[in-house]
């Protein structure tokens, strides 16, 4: 059996009989089978988007051997008496339990939010009624805040090629889309990962795991170098190692594990707030017209450095989406994005945010308990202005020319707007420098400044980092790992999924 690769130039709404007809053509074949290995568009030139389809031929017709696969994740198997604890059920704590658990270590699971449908329905409530719970929030939850923020699968973090695949067969494995493997820019949506993480649930229980819902870590109980137990809602536990993966909104259990000895320090974040267009501006400015066949909706990733500003970028661009109350605690007012698989919304919606140095900013260097109080403090602002969770806002154009906001306009955010000085809400010198980068925007997306911004977008990075060893442990406590965007060392679904295995893996070699 003989294999090809192929790249191959095909319109947007390309059929598999399409596709098959121009491999036969190039490659003079009839009988083959097809594996695609990568896919991302091309629309440089607007007259001619089209994507660019790799793919790998397999064929008797064809003489070229194939290339061995490239190394799996190799997670030894047995059976062990050594148990493990994981603080926490995102990316990072879920595929850290899930491979130490494939592995033979008995392993617990604790979550301080709901089961996915407990959690979906308090959001539910939440949005129509705008009563929060604790424990079933955009925030805290099972999966993290990452099954309700779209579910996209990108990251730029280089060497965790395994890792990476690893976490995409499991999400195929779980009901994701096959195209996550190989699409240029993969998303889950929001709708598909309530199912996902409910299969990824029953797959890792279905392993001899234990899971335990709105179960909060209180405390931990260390000494000589070495935790013994971790306090919870529900009573002490006890393991050999603990993975304490709380996301990075978690900012009680930072405060106790800086209270504990366990170190971390500050770092650059960025913080700013949401802008949102009308959808069919965004595609007509990267497209040349309001929809084309075979695409769901155009997104943007845009930047801006100008010279006695702070730099300012957008991220977590949700095409189609909704902008969303993400608070974590009751009196902070927070908004993040998210949007559905088919990404088919009315709007477009993306953090604005400005990288921050807090040191450079306060122009004294804070601590990491400072630096947790200075952002919580925002948030707290934001919510006593609004006098709830209303989302503060201005159109961009009033954002830019530092005009103060009045009227109503249409948003997504579900539980209303209200007019607001934002740029005068924000800390001085991040709303000049969002407002400087606003203007570049504007010149290279047409259409840019008739959206709006709105909110307080400060769940982009963590202003703290946890000071690790090799593999995530925790300097000077031999047998805690600090994983995943709660560590201020990853950030995503992907690169926090991989930084829970590392540590997982960090402890199975320790074992074995």
């Amino acid at each position: 059996m003989g294999y090809q690769e192929i790249t191959l130039k095909l319109p947007t709404d390309y059929t598999d009989k399409l596709l098959k007809k121009k491999i036969r053509k190039d490659l003079d074949i009839t009988d083959f089978s097809i594996q695609i290995a990568h896919k991302s568009l091309d629309a440089r030139n607007k007259k001619k988007i089209h994507w660019l389809l790799r793919a790998t031929v397999i064929s008797d017709e064809l003489k070229d051997e194939r290339p061995a696969p490239a190394p799996s994740l190799d997670i030894p198997v047995g059976k062990r008496k050594e148990k493990a604890l994981v603080i926490g059920s995102g990316p990072a704590g879920f595929f850290s339990a899930f491979v130490l658990q494939t592995a033979g270590i008995d392993t617990t699971i604790i979550e301080r939010g709901s089961a996915v449908e407990k959690r979906a329905k308090g959001i539910k409530h939440f949005e129509t009624e705008g009563i929060f719970s604790p424990v079933s929030n955009y925030a805290f939850g099972e999966g993290g805040a990452g099954t309700f923020s779209d579910g996209k699968l990108t990251s730029r973090t280089k060497r965790i090629t395994q890792e990476k695949q690893f976490i995409l067969s499991s999400y195929i494995e779980a009901g994701a889309p096959e195209e996550i493997a190989y699409l240029a820019h993969p998303h889950l949506g929001s709708d598909n990962l309530k199912m996902i993480i409910r299969n990824l649930r029953q797959a890792f229980l279905d392993i001899g795991g234990t899971i335990h819902f709105e179960t909060s870590l209180q405390d931990l109980k260390i000494s000589s170098g070495k935790v013994s137990s971790a306090i919870t809602t529900a009573g002490a536990i006890d393991a050999d190692y603990f993975i304490i993966a709380p996301g990075h909104s978690a900012h009680d259990t930072y405060r106790m594990l800086i209270s504990r000895g366990v170190k971390f320090t500050t770092k650059n974040f960025a913080i700013g707030s949401r802008v949102e267009h009308r959808q069919e501006i965004i595609n007509t400015a990267q497209w040349g017209k309001p929809a084309i066949a075979g695409l769901k909706a155009a997104d943007y990733n845009l930047t801006a450095n100008i010279e006695g500003n702070l730099p300012v970028f957008t991220f977590c661009m949700c095409p189609g989406g909704t902008i969303v109350p993400a608070t974590a605690f009751e009196n902070t007012n927070i908004v993040n994005g998210m949007s559905r698989y088919k990404r088919n919304g009315p709007y477009a919606n993306s953090a604005c945010v400005a990288a921050v140095n807090l040191g450079t900013l306060l122009e004294k260097e804070p601590d990491p308990i400072e630096a947790l109080e200075w952002v919580s403090s925002l948030e707290k602002d934001f919510y006593e202005f609004a006098g709830g969770y209303k989302a503060p806002y201005s159109t961009i154009n009033n954002f830019i020319h530092n005009k103060s906001q009045s009227g109503m306009v249409e948003s997504s955010y579900p539980i209303g707007l209200i007019p607001a000085d934002l740029r005068g809400m924000l800390p001085q010198g991040i709303g000049s420098s969002i407002a400087e980068g606003l203007k570049v925007f504007a010149r290279k997306v047409k259409g840019f400044v008739e959206g709006i911004i709105l909110g307080l977008e400060s769940k982009t990075s963590s202003p703290v980092q946890a000071v690790r060893e090799h593999g995530g442990r925790s300097v000077g406590i031999e047998n805690l790992y600090i994983a995943g965007e709660g560590s201020g060392h990853a950030g995503g679904i992907i690169s926090s999924g991989a930084d829970g295995i590392k540590a997982a893996m960090d402890i199975i070699s320790r074992i074995s």
